[in-house]
């Protein structure tokens, strides 16, 4: 039964625009770090670019992978987290945008299954995200000449990346609830944003670990330095709001008045 509708759910991004758009928004990434790697390479040609050579050096980049690599974690830190979120609310929200959730919520099946199916899109398009994100990197800091390559070195970035996109999709389900809630998309887009903004201010307080939205931040090194091991507490922490959210968005489909 989830098999069937995980298969339907992939099938409605075959042309949906936001699929590409995504895409060329991960893509970005590492072209943002290899500017900056690029300029920092030079600083004779940094002076000459004036205010955007001054940015390269105030962020403390230098031209080798450990750097760009750092950098490359330090932005899925917060646009990754906005991206997932975005795709949650996309997956979640349109059937209420669009009014196909009269449609959705009158089959004979069960409303957990939908949400189990619809997580399962959002982690595989996410973790399809997070793959072509490594592999474009690695163009990236190719073209750009780096030095300080290594396999080992690779292998960690990709592994901390895989990571932080984990521990952001462990999110999702409070965003979905928030988007059932909000029967659309821009409840759940405001909570994304306003939850990373406490995020990143906790982040810079010892309470940090123990809030969810302040643990990718911390680990990628955004909320101040990097925690690159995961206390259990955190741990603790992102499994309650994971399960929480989940029987939220269910709680919701199955209990809430539809009123389109």
């Amino acid at each position: 039964m989830v098999g069937q509708i995980f298969l339907t759910e992939l099938l409605k991004l075959r042309r949906t625009k936001i699929t590409w758009v995504s895409l060329i928004a991960i893509a970005i990434m590492p072209m943002v770090g290899g500017l900056f790697t690029w300029i920092a390479k030079d600083p004779a040609r940094a002076a000459d670019l004036g205010l955007m050579g001054q940015k390269a050096q105030f962020i403390g980049v230098t031209a080798d992978w450990p750097s760009f690599f750092l950098l490359i974690l330090q932005t899925m830190g917060v646009a990754g987290m906005i991206l997932v979120s975005v795709i949650a609310v996309y997956v979640f929200g349109r059937e209420y945008t669009e009014q196909t959730a009269k449609n959705l919520l009158a089959l004979p099946v069960g409303r957990h299954w939908f949400v189990i199916a619809k997580l399962g899109v959002v982690a595989l398009w996410f973790a399809v995200l997070v793959g072509f994100l490594i592999a474009w990197s690695l163009v990236v800091g190719w073209l750009v000449g780096m030095p300080g390559f290594s396999l080992d070195l690779a292998v960690t970035a990709s592994a901390d990346l895989f990571l932080a996109a984990s521990v952001g999709w462990l999110l999702v389900p409070a965003v979905a609830w928030v988007s059932a809630v909000g029967r659309g998309y821009m409840a759940p887009l405001v909570f994304t944003f306003f939850m990373l903004l406490v995020g990143n201010v906790l982040g810079a307080t010892g309470w940090g670990k123990w809030f969810p939205w302040s643990i990718v931040p911390l680990y990628s090194g955004v909320a101040g330095p990097r925690v690159e091991t995961l206390a259990p507490g955190s741990i603790g922490v992102l499994v309650a709001a994971f399960v929480a959210g989940t029987l939220g968005i269910i709680w919701q489909l199955r209990h809430a008045d539809n009123v389109q």
